[in-house]
């Protein structure tokens, strides 16, 4: 079952000898419960591509479909509820409130929506996460990689149709990276989540279903 569609997908950066053209009519599909790798230099247009598909920006052209969904018809709001509901957002610095715990973290797209927070998969979140003795810890307090735990923690919550990862492992020691990468592996192999993860290590790419390699903001392969 196809979870995600992308349309001949372009960004348009300046105008006229300034023009930058950082996707160029990008199509591809994505099943539901697969993990597909992002990769390319840096510059290629594979972080554009993530915002894109997870509402972040809107392209000058194309088209997103998330869950059959036309994501660019919804207005700015609609845009941001649908994002908040249906898309987990990894990001390379975890990007966590630094006043808020762990818990507190892990459950703010809950309560941003004002939707009530189911305990028993909570705890079980974070005894998956391994953050059993840090839940009532602030961002400051722990290791990089409990950092960017807590900030998978907070995109698997609301339980969305599709994860996006970008560079998840970037700013981690190799230890750390191991961990990461295998907490997202799990969550794709037992609880079916689909997930798209930007990286520029082919090694890290290797555990995904699917390679797909951009250059110049177009795909020249897939694996």
């Amino acid at each position: 079952m196809e979870i995600l569609r992308v349309e001949n997908l372009c960004k348009q950066y300046g105008k006229g000898e300034n023009k930058v053209m950082a996707l160029d009519h990008i199509s591809f599909s994505v099943e539901k419960g697969e993990f597909v790798a992002i990769v390319g230099a840096s510059g290629s247009g594979k972080s554009t591509l993530l915002h894109l598909i997870g509402g972040v920006d809107r392209p000058t052209s194309g088209k997103v479909f998330i869950d059959q969904k036309d994501i660019y018809q919804f207005n700015d709001d609609e845009l941001a509820i649908f994002r908040r509901r249906q898309v987990g957002l990894i990001y390379q610095f975890y990007n966590l409130i630094p006043i808020l715990n762990i818990e507190e973290n892990i459950t703010l797209p809950l309560d941003l929506d004002n939707r009530k927070i189911n305990k028993q998969k909570l705890n079980e979140l974070i005894k998956i996460l391994g953050l059993e003795e840090r839940r009532t810890h602030l961002p400051n307090q722990l290791s990089g990689g409990q950092q960017q735990r807590t900030s998978i923690g907070r995109a698997m919550i609301t339980t969305p149709s599709i994860i996006l990862a970008d560079e998840p492992t970037g700013n981690l020691d190799s230890k750390s990276s191991d961990e990461i990468v295998a907490l997202l592996k799990k969550s794709n192999r037992e609880y079916k989540q689909t997930i798209i993860m930007i990286t520029h290590n082919m090694e890290i790419a290797k555990i995904a279903d699917r390679v797909i390699k951009i250059e110049d903001g177009k795909i020249v392969r897939e694996v």
